[in-house]
């Protein structure tokens, strides 16, 4: 049981992690769990890599902390790895990806301000989770987690996600939109892969009514659909991208990645912070991302997502409660015809880490270093527990 110290936000916890190694990850009382959530898409490289462990343990001991008042080497470093990657101009740090996609709003409102524009729109989706502070909150497209913080801030569109044609009218009614944010795979709203063209769809629109495209890739980006940025899966070269969670394997840092235009709103003093960019989170993203490369572990969240996907497939094929089963690398939904939010807790008692998004789409999002045996007891606990629970809500 939590401390009452602590705030209820999160609502009861029971189960304590104290080690992890790898895939794994161990309570109090030394039970192992495999980890198939890996700290909701955080943890791309397992726990406690030792690429990542080494470079946090170096900077530890050397710098942990300067602001940015200064010249900061390792933020330098990774800013030039990330636009050299990305095709971007450059980069802003800070500590998460909501901060990252307050970054990019800022830089739309911005844009809007230097057009003339009294409250400049920004189109947002439907099922869409792009953080919990006021602005982010706003463009999420979940009215349970909005409920209470009310008033909202102005200046958000909200559309269908992956509906070209309601951009389209959106473009026709309003002549004060001046970007779109979205998702490449909707993660929170149930792991939603649009049609392969969607975002080149979007980047024509854009790219014809001068807005600013934006991609939240907090939970795409990073390798985990088998790019980098899941963008990369096509042609589209969005002007503002955004990402956290992988990037630092457990160190708090988020980017928000821009070019053109986009790249030269923020000058001296518009935006900043304390903490963004300093040097210990950034020797920890340097790290992964040359361990993603040195493992090939992009190429390997690509070639592991789609051999889930057709395990999951073969095994659930004759379940009828399952829906839909879909995906992206190594970002996996089961929907199933009902709530099934239970399943986290019976898959925990058999020793598996998932986690129930959207009420009804269980949410697989295993590590990039996860081996071929332990994607086969994946695919077996969590096939197993859907048949059961298909059974017992017949």
């Amino acid at each position: 049981m939590a401390t009452p110290a602590l705030m209820h936000n999160y609502g009861e916890r029971t189960l304590t992690l104290v080690r992890g190694e790898g895939s794994y990850v161990w309570d109090d009382s030394g039970r192992r769990y495999l980890d198939a959530l890996s700290g909701i898409a955080v943890c791309g490289l397992g726990h406690c890599h030792p690429a990542v462990t080494a470079a946090i343990q170096e900077q530890a001991g050397a710098l942990l902390h300067v602001s940015n008042l200064y010249n900061i080497p390792a933020q330098e470093q990774l800013a030039e790895k990330l636009v050299s990657l990305s095709g971007m101009d450059n980069v802003f740090f800070s500590n998460s990806g909501a901060e990252a996609n307050e970054a990019a709003i800022k830089l739309a409102r911005r844009l809007g301000n230097e057009r003339g524009l009294a409250v400049p729109k920004i189109l947002v989706m439907q099922g869409a989770f792009h953080g919990r502070t006021l602005a982010t909150l706003t463009a999420t497209g979940n009215e349970k987690v909005q409920a209470g913080f009310a008033p909202l801030p102005e200046g958000f569109l909200r559309i269908p996600f992956d509906d070209v044609n309601a951009v389209e009218e959106m473009a026709a009614a309003h002549d004060d939109i001046v970007a779109i944010l979205v998702e490449p795979v909707q993660g929170e709203g149930g792991i939603r892969v649009p049609a392969p063209d969607y975002l080149s769809q979007l980047r024509k629109i854009c790219d014809a009514q001068d807005w600013l495209l934006m991609l939240d890739e907090i939970q795409t980006g990073n390798g985990r659909t088998g790019k980098l940025f899941a963008y990369q899966h096509g042609d589209a070269l969005p002007d503002v991208v955004t990402t956290a969670k992988g990037l630092g394997n457990g160190v708090p840092i988020g980017a928000c990645l821009a070019r053109g235009q986009a790249a030269q709103l923020f000058t001296a003093g518009t935006h900043g912070s304390t903490f963004g960019g300093n040097p210990l989170a950034c020797r920890a993203g340097l790290a992964v991302l040359e361990t993603l490369t040195n493992e090939k572990l992009i190429e390997r969240a690509a070639t592991l997502g789609e051999q889930l996907l057709v395990e999951l497939r073969e095994a659930l094929a004759d379940c009828n409660a399952v829906k839909e089963i879909r995906g992206l690398g190594l970002l996996i939904g089961i929907e199933l015809d009902r709530p099934c939010g239970e399943l986290v807790e019976w898959a925990r008692q058999e020793g598996l880490l998932i986690n129930v998004t959207a009420g009804n789409v269980v949410r697989l999002l295993p590590p990039l270093t996860m081996t071929d045996q332990e994607s086969v007891e994946t695919v077996a606990t969590v096939s197993a527990l859907i048949q059961q629970f298909a059974r017992e809500a017949a």
